[in-house]
C-alpha cells in the first residue's frame, strides 16, 4: 500500500485492502477496516451538549455498521492470534461511537432492544405507542431508553430539575441539579410514637389514600420526570404499609410504568418480602428504631427492637437494600453510635433526624445546641470505622468544611430538598414540601402533579430560609425547617437554631 499510487487517507484504505483480500491477506481484512474507519470517525464528531439539547437525540458519532463476519469486534482491543482464528463467516450489526461521559470511543454487537431504542428516537415514537406495538411493558421501554443514555448511544438534556440562580449566592456556572424526584406518598398514616406533628402535619387524616387516585398518580408522576429528564422515585409510606388491600397492584403498577420504587414502613413477614422483590427490588426498604433494645421499646413498645432486627436480617437474607432511621432526642443521643453497631452487617445504612417538636409540646426534648455540636462531631469521627452511619445531616456538612473533608450530599442529596427533589402526599391527599413540617402546598385529590410542584408556594419552599443566602454550603445544606419551624421560629426567614457555622 505504502507504494501505491493512490493518495492513502482513512476513506480509501478499506477499498485498497478488498483487493488484496482473500489472497495474500485474510478475507475479513476489508470489513476490518471498515470498523476502523468508523472508530476513526466517531471519535471526530462533535457531540453537543447537553444544555443545548431540547429532546432524546441519537449521538451523532453513532455508526451501525453491517459486516459478514462474527468476532470481528475481539480485534479493535488487544487481540491476539487466537481471536483471529475464532473470526467465522455470519452476519453481525455493530454500533461504534463516542461515549460523551468521558471521550471515550465504545464499540458492541447491536442487540435487538438497542435498536429499539434508536428506532424509538430517530422515528419519535412515544413509549406508550411502542409498548403497543412490542408487547413490552413500560417500565422495559423506559429502560431501554436510559440504558441507551447511559452507555452515551442516546444524548438526553441535562436534568430540569434545577435549583434556582437565586438559591445560592455562590457563583456557579452548573446550577444544582437533581438525578431523582421523589414522592413519598403515604397510603396509610405513620407510626409516630412521639406524639409531634412530623410525618402528618394533617390534624384529622383519613384511614387511606385513595387508590384510584394513586393509579392517576403513577402515571403523573412517570411523565413528571420525562418532562425534567429525571428518574422517578415512588416512595410508598405508612404503618402496616404491605397490609393495604390494594399495595401489591399499585406496586406492581408502579414497577411497571418504569418508577423507581421504595418502603418506609414496620417489618412484613417472609411471603410478605418475597412477593414483594416477586415484582420489583425496593431502592431501600426503610425501618424506625429509637435507640438501644430498653430504649426503643419504651417508646415503640415492647419486643419491638428484636422483631426489627429480625425483620433486618431477613431483609438481608433476601437481599432487600434497607436502612434504618432514628429520630434524635436528648434521650437517645448516646445510643446513636452503640445502634450502628449493633446493626452493622444488617443494614446498610443508619441515618437520623431531629426531633421536630408540636406546638403542643412533647415529652420528648432535643438536646443544648452545644450537646448536638459535640454528638456531630463524634459521628463524623466514628463514621471511617463504623459503616452502617451514613452522612445524611445537613449540618454534618459544617464539620467536613472544617476538617477538609469530602462534603455530602445532606438530607436529600441535595441539602433541604423540600419541594425540589421530594415532596410528601398524606392519606388525605394534602401535599406537604417535607414529611416532617406542615409545609401545605396543595392537594393531590383536586390538583394535578405538575400544578402542584410549580406553584409558588413551591416555590418558595424549594428557595429554603433566606437567613441562609450567601452561605456556601447552602446547595447542601440549609439548616433543617421543621427543627427551625419547632422553636417558633419562621422556617422560610430563620437560621435552623442548631447552625454552628461562623
Amino acid at each position: 500500500m505504502a507504494k501505491s499510487d493512490q493518495d492513502l487517507d482513512p476513506e480509501t484504505v478499506p477499498a485498497l485492502l478488498a483487493e488484496v483480500a482473500g489472497l495474500t491477506h485474510p478475507e475479513w481484512l476489508p470489513d476490518f477496516a471498515r470498523l476502523e474507519l468508523a472508530c476513526h470517525r466517531a471519535m471526530n464528531v462533535p457531540l453537543p451538549v447537553a444544555s443545548g439539547l431540547s429532546e432524546l437525540t441519537v449521538n451523532p458519532s453513532l455508526q451501525l455498521i453491517s459486516v459478514p463476519w462474527k468476532h470481528l469486534l475481539t480485534l479493535l482491543t488487544f487481540a491476539k492470534k487466537n481471536d483471529m482464528e475464532r473470526i467465522e463467516p455470519g452476519n453481525e450489526q455493530i454500533l461504534i461511537w463516542s461515549d460523551p461521559a468521558n471521550k471515550n470511543l465504545r464499540f458492541e454487537t447491536a442487540m435487538p432492544d438497542h435498536l429499539l431504542a434508536l428506532k424509538m428516537v430517530a422515528e419519535q415514537i412515544r413509549p406508550e405507542e411502542a409498548a403497543k406495538q412490542t408487547g413490552k411493558s413500560l417500565a422495559e421501554l423506559d429502560g431501554l431508553l436510559w440504558d441507551a443514555v447511559r452507555k452515551g448511544v442516546l444524548l438526553a438534556p441535562g436534568s430540569r430539575l434545577r435549583r434556582s440562580a437565586t438559591f445560592a449566592s455562590a457563583a456557579s456556572e452548573q446550577l444544582p441539579a437533581a438525578e431523582v424526584f421523589t414522592v413519598q406518598c403515604y397510603l396509610t398514616p405513620t407510626d409516630n410514637p412521639y406524639g409531634v406533628t412530623s410525618d402528618l402535619p394533617s390534624p384529622t387524616p383519613p384511614e387511606e389514600f385513595p387508590s384510584l387516585r394513586a393509579i392517576s398518580l403513577i402515571q403523573e408522576l412517570r411523565q413528571f420526570c420525562w418532562n425534567r429528564f429525571v428518574r422517578p422515585q415512588l416512595a410508598f409510606c405508612g404503618h402496616n404499609l404491605l397490609s393495604h388491600p390494594d399495595f401489591f397492584e399499585l406496586y406492581q403498577l408502579a414497577a411497571d410504568h418504569g418508577l423507581m420504587t421504595a418502603i418506609q414502613s414496620n417489618t412484613a413477614d417472609r411471603d410478605t418480602i418475597k412477593r414483594l422483590m416477586g415484582i420489583q427490588r425496593p431502592d431501600y426498604y426503610q425501618v424506625n428504631l429509637e435507640g438501644e433494645e430498653a430504649y426503643n421499646d419504651q417508646i415503640r413498645g415492647a419486643g419491638d427492637f428484636s422483631r426489627t432486627v429480625a425483620f433486618l436480617e431477613l431483609l438481608s437474607e433476601l437481599g432487600v437494600p434497607n436502612m434504618v432511621q432514628l429520630t434524635l432526642t436528648k434521650g437517645n443521643l448516646h445510643q446513636v453510635i452503640p445502634l450502628a453497631k449493633r446493626v452493622e452487617g444488617i443494614t446498610g445504612g443508619l441515618t437520623f433526624n431531629r426531633l421536630a417538636l408540636s406546638e403542643a409540646g412533647s415529652r420528648f426534648t432535643l438536646p443544648t445546641p452545644t450537646a448536638y455540636q459535640e454528638f456531630l462531631k463524634q459521628y463524623l469521627a466514628a463514621v471511617p470505622t463504623h459503616p452502617a452511619l451514613l452522612v445524611h445531616d445537613n449540618l454534618l456538612n459544617i464539620l467536613c468544611e472544617e476538617q477538609g473533608k469530602p462534603l455530602s450530599g445532606g438530607c436529600t442529596g441535595h441539602g433541604c430538598g423540600a419541594a425540589f427533589n421530594i415532596i410528601a402526599i398524606l392519606p388525605d391527599g394534602a401535599v406537604h414540601a417535607c414529611r416532617k413540617l406542615s409545609s401545605p402546598i396543595g392537594n393531590i385529590l383536586t390538583q394535578s402533579l405538575e400544578e402542584i410542584y410549580t406553584s409558588q408556594a413551591a416555590a418558595r419552599y424549594r428557595e429554603g430560609s433566606t437567613a441562609c443566602n450567601g452561605c456556601s454550603l447552602k446547595p447542601v445544606c440549609g439548616g433543617c425547617l421543621a427543627v427551625t419551624a419547632s422553636f417558633g421560629h419562621d422556617p422560610l426567614t430563620s437560621k435552623d437554631p442548631y447552625c454552628f457555622r461562623m
